[in-house]
């Protein structure tokens, strides 16, 4: 059966006869179309993070697997979390079919290579889990990956537009946007890929949560990079703690520019080793080295 990201969409069926502002219509009413789908598979997604959050506690990592738009929405996904959430390197690995040079352009044959899959797979243990990307739900590099995850005894996930997917099989969890007939048939760097983009943030991003690297809703595992990121830091401290910028200057140079155990002394008025010292025994969840220190303070 074809899958529906292949098929013609009979509400565009004009489109290359039409104006360009109604050209732009089309393509955003298709795009409003997304969501929707997404919002349909959080069950499955649900299910999805928490076997991740089980994962990761028990030592494993979490692997990304695709071709072409679903590889390059992977990579980006993957490299976003360090800066994002001071992810460790190396927890979430982002596998692209043909690797760094098929990210910029197309790379002949890498995307039906279930062998090429299951060699990028090799180093899948059973104690990790494994997301494959594929909007048709056929392709052959993410079917060799899922294969060879599934003979490492790690737990898998498919993540496809097509609710037939024929991979489903090798998935223990399935998460399928039905996004339906893309704008101009079969480019699923369109619906799909969307889906795909939308469903990757908020599984890494709820991930991230779970396992304690946001406070409220605040990045309180950020690396600053730039002078973008510093500012963002102090303005952080400031929302979190309510101190002013040179008392948030002053805590961030002397936990070493790291932000939670600042945040920590701030709100609790504990020196910073004993800041630092309650985060590792709290697996650094701010809130509970907050209830060790006998803060009851919560963000505003």
């Amino acid at each position: 059966m074809t899958s529906p990201t292949e098929q013609r969409n009979p509400r565009t069926l004009a489109i290359d006869a039409v104006g360009t502002s109604e050209i732009l219509h089309l393509v955003n009413n298709e795009d409003a179309r997304v969501a929707g789908a997404v919002a349909t598979v959080i069950p499955e997604l649900t299910k999805a993070v928490d076997a991740a959050v089980e994962a990761i506690r028990g030592g494993g990592r979490v692997h990304y697997f695709g071709a072409g738009t679903s590889g390059r929405l992977a990579v980006l996904d993957a490299a976003e979390l360090l800066p994002t959430f001071h992810v460790p390197d190396g927890l979430v690995v982002a596998h692209h079919a043909g690797g760094m040079e098929a990210l910029l352009r197309a790379v002949e044959n890498v995307e039906d290579s279930e062998d090429g899959g299951a060699l990028d797979a090799a180093a899948v243990t059973a104690q990790d889990l494994v997301v494959g990307l594929a909007a048709s739900g056929s392709t052959p590099y993410v079917a060799g990956a899922l294969k060879a995850a599934r003979a490492a005894g790690a737990t898998t996930v498919l993540v496809t537009s097509n609710p037939d997917a024929p991979l489903a099989p090798l998935a223990d969890i399935v998460v399928a946007a039905d996004t339906g007939p893309e704008v101009i048939a079969g480019s699923t760097r369109l619906k799909a890929g969307s889906a795909q983009k939308m469903i990757l943030n908020a599984f890494s991003t709820t991930l991230m949560i779970k396992l304690g690297r946001t406070w409220s809703n605040l990045m309180v595992d950020l690396v600053a990079t730039n002078k973008k990121l510093r500012g963002r830091m102090l303005r952080i401290l400031g929302e979190a703690t309510g101190a002013d910028e040179t008392a948030c200057e002053t805590a961030l140079a002397a936990a070493d520019g790291e932000l939670k155990p600042a945040l920590v002394h701030l709100l609790t008025g504990a020196p910073i080793p004993a800041a630092q010292a309650a985060l590792e025994a709290a697996h650094g969840r701010v809130a509970t080295a907050l209830a060790e220190l006998g803060s009851a303070t919560t963000p505003g």
